[in-house]
């Protein structure tokens, strides 16, 4: 059963990784997926080539969270092709970990652009055209609630914010039957986290499960946001990290 179909998706960030996964799962719940990209235009159209060769309905905007507007623009085209928006995944980030001597305003700004401020300009254009019953998911960290290690100070920072907005945002948009949700994974096997890299046999000795998770167990989750199952979920933070934050 397609649980998704008639719906139509957008993910930002969503070329490889967790965002990937994302893209992939609703489309394979029956959903029409546009995702957005930054840098990797042959990674996004491998990505697309590859879903949509498996009869699945993907395609690709190129839209940078860090320049204002561009999420917006890529938003609007979504609705003026396919004529509504159900669901938004604010998927996308960046990490800029540096001893807190080396950081600059212009790190502040770009990781606050980024992982925040384009957040809440998809806000905005979610409270004026998200359609009724729609979905507002947006992936944060679980560095939100706890930093273990030095070189983290910006990022938790960004993230952390999310958390306010998600429940802020619910508050706004409930009365138009729009849920608002927050995902915080922990540490999950990309090429921006690898499970093989220098500082995962230390996350791994943090965790109540002691493994890295899967970008498809994120997937499974986000599409189960994105599902008719949860209108009555709203507000809501899911920390899915293995136990990290016990």
């Amino acid at each position: 059963m397609q649980k998704l179909k008639n719906k139509i998706a957008l993910v930002t960030g969503g070329s490889r990784g967790m965002g990937a996964a994302i893209v992939k799962q609703l489309a394979q719940d029956g959903a029409t997926v546009v995702f957005t990209y930054v840098n990797g235009k042959e990674k996004a159209q491998s990505l697309v080539n590859e879903l949509t060769g498996e009869g699945l309905n993907v395609s690709a905007v190129k839209a940078d969270n860090a320049v204002e507007g561009e999420i917006t623009s890529a938003l609007t085209q979504t609705v003026e092709k396919f004529g509504k928006l159900d669901i938004l995944v604010n998927n996308a980030g960046i990490y800029a970990g540096k001893p807190m001597e080396e950081h600059t305003l212009q790190d502040y700004n770009l990781t606050m652009d980024v992982n925040v401020k384009a957040i809440f300009e998809a806000a905005i254009f979610a409270a004026q055209k998200l359609e009724k019953a729609g979905r507002f998911i947006t992936i944060g960290s679980n560095m939100a609630d706890r930093v273990v290690a030095a070189q983290g100070t910006l990022y938790s920072m960004s993230k952390s914010a999310l958390s306010g907005l998600t429940r802020g945002l619910a508050r706004d948009l409930g009365p138009k039957g729009i849920t608002v949700n927050l995902v915080q994974p922990g540490p999950v096997n990309t090429d921006m986290n690898p499970a093989d890299g220098s500082h995962a046999d230390h996350l791994r000795s943090l965790m109540a499960i002691p493994q890295y998770g899967d970008p498809q167990q994120i997937a499974e989750v986000v599409t189960y946001l994105a599902s008719p199952s949860t209108s009555y979920t709203t507000g809501s933070i899911i920390t899915i990290d293995g136990g990290f934050n016990c």
